[in-house]
């Protein structure tokens, strides 16, 4: 396998779980502004969306968007708990968090990346990024991970996107909770490890 990324972007959470498998892969950056890799390729020939993640499987498929590569990632190792069995209420409670942290809380971060947002536009996400961050705090109360004990694939894309905080200008010391979750999710050997080969370490 092959994962295409960007350092610090949000295909660092596959990265992430990727370690996590501890299933043999490599990687190869790409240049968004300019869609090529750093292999010389123009990456729109190998997703024509033209961002990241994006991963090349073995037998030449494709796979792109975070969500659905963490998900086909954790199923390769069920033994590893990244994400609960197929067909379970947990595996449905996994799924609402990937899709409230794509949608609630990454989304509002677009417009603080975008050189071309207005102040209206970034009032707006910042406001709804803090009622977000809010929730995500309470939901934390009493829990290591995001599904009780064990760590999933959603918490690796929620430290991702935790990590951009400062780059929004929120201090994360607000929420007692996500301080503490990011603190926890950075110390285990996978985080490092991914972190390190990004350059981010």
């Amino acid at each position: 396998m092959k994962l295409y990324y960007k350092p610090g972007a949000c295909s660092l959470s596959p990265h992430i779980v990727l370690e996590e498998c501890g299933l043999p892969y490599e990687t190869e950056a790409v240049d968004l502004k300019t869609k090529v890799t750093a292999g010389g390729a123009d990456f729109t020939r190998i997703n024509p969306k033209g961002y990241v993640p994006a991963l090349l499987l073995d037998g030449g498929e494709l796979l792109t968007e975070g969500p659905a590569i963490v998900q086909y990632l954790a199923d390769r190792v069920p033994e590893k708990r990244l994400a609960p069995p197929n067909g379970t209420v947990e595996r449905y409670r996994l799924q609402s968090w990937l899709t409230f942290i794509g949608t609630e809380l990454h989304r509002s971060c677009s417009p603080f990346f975008n050189p071309a947002s207005g102040d209206t536009w970034k009032a707006a996400a910042m406001a709804n990024l803090e009622r977000r961050l809010d929730y995500t705090n309470g939901e934390l109360a009493g829990k290591a991970y995001l599904l009780g004990d064990d760590f999933s694939v959603a918490d690796a894309y929620l430290f991702t996107v935790l990590s951009w905080m400062p780059f929004v200008k929120i201090d994360l010391s607000r929420w007692s909770n996500l301080t503490a979750f990011q603190a926890r999710v950075a110390a285990r050997p996978a985080v490092q490890a991914a972190l390190k080969a990004e350059g981010l370490a």
